[in-house]
């Protein structure tokens, strides 16, 4: 066996989204044979790649390895020659007696290796696109959904969807999770549905808070369950007078990486004070433009005039801006 195939078990278990943790022998005590520097893989089910001691020590590593997958944060633990089993906390470091008459001491590092979590962002809009371009670099895997979209068109995207179809998102994603729909007027409704079918962790909307409330109506009027729609966080992101799309991605991010650290985010229903208390309300406008020539990228859809006269509070717009994005 050689000790570094575990970086080709690596490579492999990365590739496939398998979440692992890498297992170093930080100290050997005779009889042992384990030695310091040696390293294993080892899955949630148990599997081990790679060598760091004998049965003994087995049971042990992997029930750490699966609290450490559990909980994402690394653990060091102590396994010792004891007459009975046990297990107890001296410090940061775990405690394991062991019973086996093999004897000796094991110290060993579990350091839990997650697949990047996923962010779905439904809408072929610069907001989305802006989305798809970011969240990679702060380490989110990006599904791109949008009625008729190409994998070319977003090459930062891991996987695109191209129907916004409720039955077939529904098949192709697992239940859960992150989404952001930032559709901009484009098919709003039909993202929104699909968007709902996934029972997101947390769902947010890019719109204002009168156009939310509009497609809210809309879709508690089509048989959505009306706590899971009240649940949609609208103004979606923080108040931070974001403009350009790029900024609003930016402010959208913001909460999501909150939420994946376990602080406290904006909610549905804390959205409206919070901005009312941090922000400026944004100033309102009027569009002259025929019917025809709304199609923005926020308006059209079931809340085109609603987009009118109010823009998400996450973009307010500036006196040169060509569309409800804001920038130029």
């Amino acid at each position: 066996m050689n000790r570094n195939d575990w970086i080709a078990d690596a490579a492999r278990l990365q590739a496939e989204d398998r979440p692992f943790a890498l297992v170093t022998v930080l100290r050997a005590q005779a009889p042992t044979s384990a030695k310091a520097g040696d390293k294993a893989l080892v899955t949630a089910d148990g599997q081990i790649h790679g060598w760091i001691g004998g049965g003994c020590a087995q049971p042990a590593v992997v029930k750490t390895v699966r609290q450490a997958l559990a909980s994402g944060q690394p653990q060091s633990i102590r396994i010792a020659p004891t007459d009975e089993t046990a297990e107890r906390t001296l410090g940061d470091v775990l405690e394991f007696g062991m019973a086996c008459h093999s004897g000796g001491t094991l110290e060993l590092f579990i350091d839990p290796v997650l697949p990047a979590p996923q962010l779905v962002v439904f809408g072929d809009s610069p907001v989305a696109r802006a989305l798809t371009g970011l969240a990679p670099r702060i380490g989110l895997q990006t599904v791109l959904v949008a009625e008729g979209a190409m994998t070319g068109d977003f090459p930062d995207a891991a996987r695109v969807i191209g129907s916004d179809r409720s039955e077939a998102v529904a098949q192709a994603l697992p239940a859960g999770g992150l989404v952001v729909v930032a559709t901009q007027g484009r098919r709003d409704l039909p993202a929104l549905r699909a968007a709902l079918a996934l029972q997101p962790q947390t769902l947010w909307f890019v719109a204002s808070e009168r156009k939310a409330g509009v497609l809210r109506e809309s879709l508690i009027g089509a048989g959505e369950d009306p706590a899971r729609v009240a649940a949609i966080v609208a103004p979606a992101g923080e108040p931070i007078g974001a403009q350009t799309p790029e900024e609003i991605a930016l402010a959208v991010l913001a909460t999501v990486v909150a939420a994946r650290r376990g602080r406290p985010v904006r909610t549905a229903a804390t959205s409206t004070t919070t901005t009312a208390a941090t922000a400026k309300p944004a100033p309102k406008f009027k569009l002259d433009l025929p019917p025809m020539e709304m199609g923005s990228c926020c308006g059209g859809g079931a809340a085109q005039a609603a987009d009118a006269e109010s823009v998400s509070e996450a973009a307010p717009p500036v006196v040169a801006a060509k569309s409800c994005c804001g920038g130029n």
